[in-house]
């Protein structure tokens, strides 16, 4: 009986909430009060919020409409997905928010040339400067807090948006798909591997998730056109080419609205004049001037396309490699999905496949382009699940153990080195009583590592410049390109004499050969060895190698 009565007292995780009863049996509803008796119609206010009627049945309470455990157990798991993330992925999660974010905070850190042309607006480096000014005034700006206090917050708005997908999947179907939903949202090993890195795109993607969850889809019960309106705007000021999954949506309920005139002045151009004013004087703190950095985002890269020079794919790239790498396991389950699930999810499907479309019209193609449009696959995948019988058991573990594994596979050790690196060059700083004459050179394609975001000390650094050639000039090599040709050669051009020789190089293993000699001739000696992936390509090897300049007479004590 004890135990019993313990049972009963204990909360499930997914506390269920009452079924929905059959849309057609009207009188059914009636009875329970479901439908709003003669004189008691649902209300809608002007800013497109639909409230339910009184005596409308509904499951809410805890944190964010849900079950406070189930809230609890997303936060902490997207904690320790944060903290089992330890690799590195693109140079932009560093370069174009924390980097630019310790600029704004500590006056010194390298602004790329993005940042000079004004391709990139400070409303994302922001929110991370505010949490580094807050960190220095409490005196408690240490290098480590400021690496992993940014990623944290990312990693708690990515929860808020999981759980804002596992909400409107109840609303629109029941908490039996809500769960499979959920599920698959968090055993995708992309998601794991993108969702705690500060990154414009991780941003595009919560911002667009927690905004479907006030759009009015069919069946929805928390539409809101102010809310999702404004998010989306603010995703948009983020990162402009954010608008691209929402044309299908927007264009849909505009069509749908009948009161289209009132939808455009009273939501649409608010909500946009806002934002973009708050992006507008943001920039203009910071540039110095009026700035319109969407436009010459837009413009560079979609106009003029010239991203083409960090790379360009075939037109096919995101349908024959970028979509099922993202997909991974799921890919099997999402097309199987997307035969069962019900008419009202072809606007989900309709978004996915127009965002691939127009991003294979861009020749410079990336994985995470596309990330924002994943969550809205997991729908499909959720719906797949639900209507597996036999093999429903195999199914959930192929998915959960295919996908763990490779999620920690890159979260922990692939492209791992680069990080592993800035430790090393952390000491310089802080535990080096020479630490004033210490100074390193990166000789590595261009942005491989963090720069002052992960070492916190004004050391004297130096990379490889690659910025893309804005004049139109022919056969243009940047100084990388340069360096890379004869590396040897380069080395004695730019070193003449021992007198401007940096203290340290850091280089991928590939380089060691080539420039051998010159290590040797310069009294260069490898202190140190990082391992970083076990899939070299082009520039990049399977090692990072750190060189240290000695006194000879240091050298032959050794």
């Amino acid at each position: 009986m004890q135990y019993g009565a313990r049972a009963a007292r204990r909360q499930p995780l997914f506390p269920r909430c009452p079924e929905p009863l059959p849309r057609e049996d009207e009188a059914a509803k009636e009875k329970v009060g479901l439908v709003p008796q003669p004189g008691e119609k649902r209300r809608a206010s002007r800013r497109g919020r639909i409230t339910p009627a009184r005596g409308a049945l509904t499951c809410r309470g805890g944190l964010l409409g849900e079950n406070i455990y189930l809230v609890l157990f997303t936060i902490v798991l997207r904690i320790c997905n944060c903290f089992l993330v330890q690799t590195s992925f693109v140079p932009d999660e560093y370069w174009q928010s924390l980097e630019v974010a310790h600029h704004m905070v500590f006056n010194y850190g390298y602004l790329t040339w993005e940042w000079t042309e004004r391709l990139r607006g400070y409303t994302y480096p922001l929110i991370f400067a505010s949490i580094y000014k807050i960190l220095h005034l409490l005196g408690k700006d240490s290098v480590q807090l400021l690496i992993w206090i940014p990623r944290l917050a990312q990693a708690l708005l990515s929860a808020i948006a999981d759980l804002r997908l596992y909400s409107l999947m109840k609303q629109l179907e029941n908490q039996q798909v809500a769960r499979w939903v959920f599920f698959c949202q968090l055993c995708s090993w992309f998601t794991w591997y993108c969702c705690t890195r500060t990154l414009t795109n991780t941003m595009e993607t919560v911002l667009t998730v927690i905004a479907l969850f006030y759009y009015p889809l069919e069946g929805s019960k928390s539409i809101n056109s102010i809310k999702y309106s404004s998010l989306v705007a603010l995703a948009f000021i983020i990162r402009p080419t954010a608008v691209i999954p929402w044309i299908p949506l927007l264009f849909r309920h505009f069509w749908q609205e009948q009161r289209k005139l009132d939808l455009i002045l009273h939501q649409f151009l608010p909500v946009g004049v806002v934002t973009l004013s708050w992006s507008l004087i943001i920039d203009r703190m910071f540039f110095g001037q009026w700035t319109l950095v969407q436009y010459n985002f837009l413009k560079f890269n979609v106009l003029q396309n010239l991203g083409t020079f960090y790379g360009s794919h075939s037109w096919h790239w995101y349908f024959s490699q970028g979509f099922p790498v993202v997909l991974g396991t799921h890919l099997p389950f999402f097309i199987h999905g997307c035969f069962l699930a019900p008419k009202r999810y072809r606007i989900l499907l309709v978004t996915v496949l127009w965002t691939l479309l127009v991003y294979s019209m861009l020749s410079h193609k990336e994985f995470r382009f596309i990330y924002p449009v994943l969550p809205f696959c997991m729908v499909f995948c959720g719906y797949s699940l639900n209507h597996l019988k036999t093999w429903k058991k195999p199914a959930l573990g192929f998915l959960f153990l295919s996908n763990m594994l490779l999620a920690l596979y890159t979260g922990l050790v692939h492209q791992r080195g680069t990080l592993a690196v800035m430790t090393h060059i952390q000491e310089l700083g802080y535990n080096n009583p020479h630490k004033s004459a210490a100074s390193v050179f990166v000789m590595m394609p261009c942005h491989s590592t963090p720069f002052y975001s992960h070492v916190h000390y004004p050391l004297p650094m130096r990379f490889l410049q690659c910025p893309p050639d804005l004049t139109g000039k022919s056969q243009y090599l940047d100084e990388a390109d340069i360096f890379y040709l004869n590396p040897l050669n380069w080395l004695n051009k730019e070193f003449p004499n021992n007198s401007t020789m940096p203290t340290h190089l850091i280089i991928f293993s590939i380089l060691e050969e080539e420039i051998k000699a010159f290590l040797i001739s310069r009294n260069y000696e490898r202190t140190a060895v990082f391992f970083h992936t076990h899939l070299p390509e082009g520039r990049t090897g399977s090692h990072i190698y750190i060189y240290e300049r000695k006194l000879k007479g240091k050298l032959n004590k050794r």
